[in-house]
């Protein structure tokens, strides 16, 4: 049955975009679907691939870089797999994984990026390449380049992490490509035009032992490198999450909101998604996109902590993708204002538009159709005649909107009418006039392959961007212009000479979210050490510690070569009683660590203790050459024990530690946010971690990790508030 395009624009109207939705939104096609790529193709659709695994509990095959289709981004229908199961790439070894795609609409064709664990170029069992593959639809069929994009890198008897790619293109049609991980760090590297190979030397981005699964957009002349950090696959125990710097060049360097490098030891990180105590931990290894309100999204994968592995314990990591909305507040990304992974959203992305044409029917929704046809799924304007066309939607448009339209432009001009204005891809510019008034941009490669066209009308404000066709936020061109005449009334698609229009939208420009979610705030003082004198009144000790002492103001405890991770259980811990209900207990902590060198695992802070086993500790910590504030957990699972850390933010020699205490009224459970800062006053939060409700967590310090080269941890005070 042909639906024509009044039918399908009436449809659309009455039926809206759904209001709500669930996560984890792979639910309906699979289990697990780890480190999702996002991107819209040409045929309106959403396209999500995932790592290789089984999708099903029970399944027991991998699927090699398995893909899903949505129309609404809500509801996820499995299509195939990438490769075939006896398809690898030329230069891989037999039995190697493909991890973390990266998909793009590259000049006229799709280009896949992943990760090849195995080369057959070495014998080492982990030397990580990047491999490549093209396609002419973002379902395949998909075809291996010969050679690795970036091959293994060796590391003295090893190869670093040459993993988890992520391509940008910039304003001025220069590709390149990030990649790497824990060991090594993440890099840059410029790319041929054609996204097949690489041009130049790496640039380093970030330092290693901290950062993996980039990400880059462009916004208002910053480049952000989103990147994962902590552990992805410790299962109930994971402590992924999402952190970000920018920087004014795609090679940086890239900063945090507070000025620290990411590249420092002490290496910064600007929070963009955490755990926040509901069923989701281990957020992390995202993709963004933008919907047709304008309204930014992250996809990413977590994991339910009651149910952290596929199949048994111990085993693959479950880790289905969910979807949440990401917003811009004081010009720095958070997923929901910075409340973190959804369980039900109350809102959902506008994929439908009050005009949606996808050119599925005929004309007959339009007017001046003259010279104007449908084929192959679009709208063509094919005249020759040196003549300007417009093809009239025959409903009008008001308000602040969003307009879009994939285009392709190989006569003289195409774009789109707006009420008074006219927004123009003209050979190698982009081009808005209304009124008298005319503005200009540069647009390197035009529009002779298919490239986005979006629109923003706020006021008498007229924006508008050219980037990539899959809609990923990587413009090439963007003109702003204040209009002297309305921008309301007719909308239509404008050709002169032959120009093709699909996937045509206008939508309800959305509402930005400015207020940030609340966060932990100190109120009454309820219970202090001050540290003034050694009577050491309301603590008690697990394993007393001689050495630690008080003097001069401050509690001296020289760093224990102990830990609690583990069955040994050695360290010592000194403990008090909290307040019932919501506190937060914070401390001041001087730990000279030093910078750049390995001090493995050096640490001092608070920790949340029920028992040698079942603890979170937030510290101050060492880990191989960098320098994390680090929210470790511990606790029994399936007859061992599993700990995992999450990541807040950068220490500097004297860090602030905070633990903010609530009871979820819902369950009963004690919840534990970590919080940090590197002069007192500026805080950084972290994630959640959680205790069951028939435990009685008390709270404490510790110093411990190693006692070489020797280092005393110096306490100011131990302070307890209670939360307002």
């Amino acid at each position: 049955m042909r639906i024509t395009a009044v039918a399908s624009l009436v449809l659309s109207l009455l039926s809206g975009p759904s209001s709500s939705y669930a996560n984890p939104v792979s639910a309906g096609f699979a289990d697990t679907f780890a480190d999702p790529a996002v991107i819209r193709g040409l045929d309106g659709y959403w396209y999500s691939y995932g790592t290789s695994d089984p999708l099903r509990e029970g399944e027991g095959r991998h699927h090699r870089l398995p893909i899903a289709r949505s129309s609404d981004l809500v509801e996820w229908t499995y299509v195939g797999d990438a490769f075939g199961e006896d398809n690898l790439p030329p230069y891989a070894a037999p039995g190697s994984l493909l991890w973390a795609p990266e998909v793009r609409y590259l000049d006229g064709r799709y280009v896949m990026y992943f990760t090849v664990t195995n080369t057959a170029s070495t014998p080492h069992p982990w030397d990580f390449s990047i491999g490549v593959a093209t396609a002419p639809s973002p379902t395949g069929p998909w075809t291996h380049q010969a050679a690795p994009v970036v091959p293994p890198r060796p590391a003295g008897d090893s190869y670093w992490n040459t993993i988890d790619p992520a391509q940008f293109t910039d304003v001025d049609g220069r590709k390149y490509l990030y990649f790497g991980g824990f060991f090594g760090g993440l890099w840059v590297t410029e790319l041929t035009p054609d996204g097949l190979r690489t041009v130049g030397q790496p640039t380093h981005v970030a330092i290693d032992n901290k950062f993996e699964g980039a990400y880059v957009v462009r916004r208002d002349g910053f480049y952000y490198l989103l990147a994962s950090s902590a552990n992805c696959c410790a299962g109930p125990t994971t402590g992924y999450s999402v952190l970000a710097g920018r920087a004014t060049s795609p090679r940086g360097p890239f900063v945090d909101r507070d000025g620290q490098p990411l590249l420092a030891s002490r290496a910064g990180g600007t929070p963009v998604l955490d755990q926040n105590g509901n069923r989701w931990i281990g957020t992390g290894h995202h993709s963004q996109l933008t919907d047709l309100s304008g309204q930014d999204w992250m996809l990413y994968h977590a994991i339910d902590r009651a149910d952290p592995f596929l199949d048994e314990p111990y085993g693959i990591n479950e880790r289905p993708m969910l979807l949440d909305r990401l917003d811009w507040i004081d010009d720095w990304p958070v997923v929901r204002a910075g409340a973190g992974p959804s369980e039900r959203s109350g809102e959902a992305p506008v994929t439908r538009g009050t005009v949606d044409e996808r050119f599925t029917g005929d004309l007959s929704g339009w007017r001046g159709s003259d010279g104007w046809t449908v084929q192959d799924g679009y709208a063509r304007h094919g005249t020759g005649n040196g003549k300007a066309a417009t093809l009239i939607a025959r409903r009008g448009v008001s308000g602040d909107l969003r307009a879009e339209t994939d285009l392709r432009v190989t006569g003289r001009s195409g774009g789109l009418r707006i009420g008074g204005a006219t927004v123009l891809v003209s050979g190698d510019e982009l081009v808005v006039t209304a009124g008298g008034a005319r503005r200009t941009a540069a647009l390197p490669g035009g529009a002779a392959t298919w490239r986005n066209l979006a629109v923003t009308v706020k006021g008498r404000t007229i924006s508008a961007q050219v980037g990539s066709a899959d809609r990923l936020g990587d413009p090439r061109a963007t003109v702003a212009l204040h209009s002297p005449v309305p921008l309301s009334g007719t909308f239509g698609l404008v050709a002169e000479g032959t120009a093709d229009f699909d996937n045509v939208s206008v939508a309800r420009l959305f509402t930005p979210v400015t207020r940030p979610a609340a966060v932990p705030r100190p109120g009454t003082l309820l219970d202090a050490d001050e540290f003034g004198s050694e009577d050491g009144k309301g603590w008690q000790w697990v394993r007393e510690d001689t050495s630690a002492r008080v003097t001069g103001g401050v509690l001296r405890w020289p760093v224990q070569g102990s830990d609690l991770v583990g069955t040994a259980n050695t360290a010592g811990v000194l403990l008090r009683t909290p307040p019932e209900g919501d506190y937060i207990v914070e401390t001041k902590v001087t730990l000279d660590l030093g910078e750049d060198t390995v001090r493995n695992y050096q640490q001092a802070g608070l920790v949340a203790y029920v028992s040698d086993d079942d603890f979170a500790r937030l510290c101050q910590v060492a880990i191989w050459n960098t320098r994390q504030v680090e929210y470790g957990r511990e606790l029994p699972f399936a007859g061992r024990l599993s700990y995992g850390g999450n990541i807040a933010g950068p220490p500097a020699k004297t860090t602030w530690l905070r633990l903010a205490h609530h009871v979820d009224p819902a369950n009963g459970e004690h919840e534990f946010r970590a919080g940090s800062s590197r002069d007192g006053k500026t805080w950084t939060w972290a994630g959640v971690w959680t205790f069951p409700k028939d435990t009685a967590p008390r709270i404490g310090l510790v110093a411990h990790g190693g006692a070489q080269p020797a280092v005393n941890a110096e306490f100011d005070y131990v302070r307890v508030y209670r939360s307002k």
